[in-house]
């Protein structure tokens, strides 16, 4: 007897639909065959299926160690109530709480400190979804929901705020978030292997419970005891139980650093120095009567760990439930990861806090795998929107010594100069890209991620033809590169290349281009407002580029990040490396000269420019200031591409782009 099929309704399409992601309700749970979770899951995002965000990957890890996952996100939190984590009922082992992809406060702020009415990580770009410090309100309503049960944070706000550290947006220090969440501790960086480990620990106290974790209970007590010994966790303890604590560093304490800018500064570097997973000290901060202790990082994952996670069975959607996309999950849709890691070292950058300074890289076969699969993804058109990470050009570049990079205690192998230990053959990267746009169905390749060009320039063995082979066939229209800045002190102070660097890459990229017949160009970020950027400093990439007819269409204020060196400069006004002191633009209106000098030909920003020339004119005949600052040119974008048509054969600039051309701007797990 032939079984009867079932007839095809709304109802079965989106229960087939939801059944490819992790349930997120009662009634997907009973789809799955589930009366109960093993792991709940509270994410800050809403839920996209891409390795990009950290929930969704962190909950196809635990899939992957058979556990059974469900994942609540943004939940409602402005009356207090906790049933929307009810949902799913109590799990067996624990509840994992993140704010997201970026610190909450990033999300829902602007850099004049302005709420924002957008979040690309929420269902129609809709912002106000989720709270200010989101870990510490989701923490809280865990708790209460789940009194019993452990609560572990983790993703990029607490790895940012892990110790005492300058909240820009209350304008003071706050203490280290362990002592405000109520957790039993957090993991910090990426948390593939420290995940691991918990589960083993926490599925060894229920059994022997034979039932669900219980806080108070004697196995689970012995297994959060054993957890916060490992690497890659952090928890608040008694001041007391921290002294005993061998072998330890304990850096100034949240009273002094907050009281005292230069032993703030001293921490900042402490907390850098101290970043390496292979010879990075566990950390102990004092908060009067508590202690805050950060274990060592958590070891880089092997090039056969990192292609397990990516090629788990994401989906690369949305989940069915939303009506409307979600900004960020279309721009990452057709992306593949084949990095981790960043051994840049820039100052305002969060990467090396979170994701780490060692680089680890996927097999050539599990990426060109990825890209293959894309063919199967809906909606795919033949366009991989980006193959990269934190960088476009680290791939398979390592230290060329295990024993040295042991010991190795510099903060950016890059910086002043590309150390000679570091191998960065772009050989790989070169062959990785051609087979992969050999594959059937794959039109074009894009590399979107930020390009280290001074990384490229030193590598006399292929850099160039590195740079030839992604000029001339993975631009999409345009190619971002970030110099942040021209003058040669602050890209000291930001561990940047220097303005000879950037003008040999643009240089070389013109050529390229023209070579091809592309109309492609160059995206660069500048940043204003940095620490120690003076206006006489901002007048230098100013005076560059009227000289050069650009017109930057793409800038940024600097934001003061948790945790970065850059924040310690810019709250201190001292410079951790060298504790000397710094000019900092804080001001509003010193700020608002400084974003006009780099945007110029924007109507708005004339009048900030001729009030700040008519200041300074009155200055100099007072003796106070000597440069002279000129008149600003306010022609229009096409006389001032005229004036320098002698030096660009197509009558353009390579960096003046159209604004239909820019696209989109989102930053993922970024500065």
């Amino acid at each position: 007897m032939k079984p009867v099929s079932q007839p095809i309704t709304n109802e079965v399409v989106y229960r087939e639909a939801c059944k490819k992601f992790l349930p997120t309700t009662r009634q997907e749970m009973q789809w799955c065959g589930w009366d109960e979770l093993d792991v709940l899951l509270i994410n800050g995002d809403a839920y996209v299926d891409h390795p990009t965000f950290g929930i969704p990957c962190l909950g196809r890890w635990l899939e992957k160690l058979g556990l059974r996952v469900g994942i609540i996100s943004q939940p409602k939190w402005k009356d207090g109530s906790i049933d929307s984590l009810l949902v799913m009922g109590r799990p067996r082992l624990f509840v994992g709480v993140s704010s997201g992809t970026v610190d909450s406060m990033i999300n829902n702020y602007t850099a004049n400190k302005k709420k924002r009415s957008d979040d690309m990580y929420s269902e129609g770009g809709v912002g106000g979804k989720r709270p200010d410090y989101a870990s510490v309100v989701y923490s809280g309503m865990a708790r209460k929901a789940f009194p019993g049960t452990p609560v572990v944070v983790g993703g990029v706000e607490v790895s940012l705020r892990r110790l005492a550290h300058y909240d820009y947006w209350q304008n003071r220090i706050r203490p280290s978030i362990l002592t405000e969440l109520d957790a039993e501790f957090i993991v910090f960086g990426m948390g593939e292997r420290t995940i691991e480990m918990i589960v083993e620990q926490f599925k060894l106290a229920e059994q022997e419970i034979g039932g669900p974790l219980t806080l108070g209970h004697e196995a689970t007590t012995r297994a959060l005891d054993y957890i916060k010994t490992q690497r890659g966790i952090a928890y608040c303890s008694s001041k007391d139980h921290a002294r005993q604590l061998e072998p330890r560093l304990s850096i100034p304490s949240f009273d002094e650093v907050r009281d005292d800018k230069r032993k703030f500064a001293k921490a900042a570097y402490f907390i850098e120095y101290e970043a390496s997973p292979y010879n990075g000290k566990r950390l102990v901060q004092y908060h009067g009567s508590r202690a805050a202790v950060v274990n060592p990082p958590a070891l880089p994952l092997t090039t056969e760990q990192m292609d397990s996670v990516y090629e788990m069975p994401f989906t690369k959607e949305q989940h069915p439930m939303y009506k409307n996309r979600i900004p960020a999950a279309d721009m990452i849709r057709f992306s593949v990861n084949s990095v981790r890691g960043c051994y840049g070292g820039c100052s305002f950058c969060a990467i090396t806090l979170h994701q780490g300074r060692i680089v680890q890289s996927r097999s050539t076969d599990s990426l060109l795998k990825e890209v293959e699969g894309l063919n199967k993804v809906p909606g795919f058109k033949g366009i991989v929107s980006d193959i990269g990470g934190p960088t476009a050009n680290m791939y398979k570049t390592s230290c060329k010594s295990a024993e040295i990079q042991s010991k190795c205690r510099k903060l950016s192998c890059v910086h002043p100069k590309v150390c000679p230990q570091l191998q960065h053959d772009h050989t790989p990267q070169i062959d990785l890209l051609r087979k992969a746009k050999k594959i059937p169905g794959i039109r074009k390749i894009h590399i979107a991620s930020g390009l280290r060009y001074d990384l490229a320039l030193s590598d006399k063995k292929a850099g160039h033809e590195y740079l030839r082979e992604l000029i001339a066939h993975h631009v999409g229209g345009h190619l971002k590169v970030a110099p942040e800045h021209l003058d040669e002190e602050v890209l000291h102070l930001m561990k940047k290349p220097g303005l000879q660097n950037f003008d040999e890459f643009v240089s070389y990229f013109k050529e390229v281009s023209e070579d091809v017949g592309k109309e492609q160009y160059v995206v660069p970020y500048f940043i204003s407002g940095f620490p120690g950027t003076t206006h006489e400093k901002m007048e230098k990439v100013y005076d560059y580029m009227k000289d050069k007819g650009w017109n930057l269409q793409q800038v940024q204020a600097f934001i003061p990040t948790p945790m970065t060196l850059a924040t310690a400069m810019y709250w201190t006004g001292i410079n951790p490396m060298g504790m000397k002191p710094l000019y900092i633009a804080k001001d509003w209106k010193d700020r608002k000269i400084q974003q006009a000098l780099l945007q110029p030909h924007k109507p708005e920003h004339r009048e900030i420019i001729r009030e700040y020339e008519r200041a300074k004119r009155i200055q100099e005949k007072t003796g106070g200031v000597k440069k002279d600052f000129g008149t600003c040119d306010t022609r229009t974008p096409v006389a001032l591409r005229n004036k320098n048509k002698d030096r660009f054969k197509s009558g353009r600039s390579v960096v003046d782009v159209p604004k239909k051309k820019l696209g989109p701007k989102l930053h993922l797990d970024s500065r």
